[in-house]
């Protein structure tokens, strides 16, 4: 994959949340890998999408925080967030 990924939740039974970049379309998605033990599947959902799912748990707010600091450092720096 060629794609960009940063890591911004993980739960108790392993299942983790990735912010990613498509590089070949410049497309944001959040990417969900699933543990293991449930086949451990990775599934592409859209941004908003992800944001807007209920109920919200504490992956959404996590994103939620990664895009705000990641808003603030574009604006001091002016450089690829991730």
């Amino acid at each position: 994959m060629s794609d960009s990924m940063r890591e911004f939740a993980s739960s108790s039974n392993g299942d983790r949340w990735f912010l990613c970049r498509d590089e070949a379309t410049s497309e944001d998605y959040v990417l969900h890998q699933g543990n293991p033990p449930s086949g451990g599947a990775a599934t592409r959902i859209a941004i908003g999408d992800f944001l807007k799912a209920r109920p919200a748990g504490p992956e959404h707010q996590a994103l939620n925080q990664l895009i705000g600091s990641l808003a603030v450092t574009v604006m001091a720096d002016d450089r690829a967030p991730y």
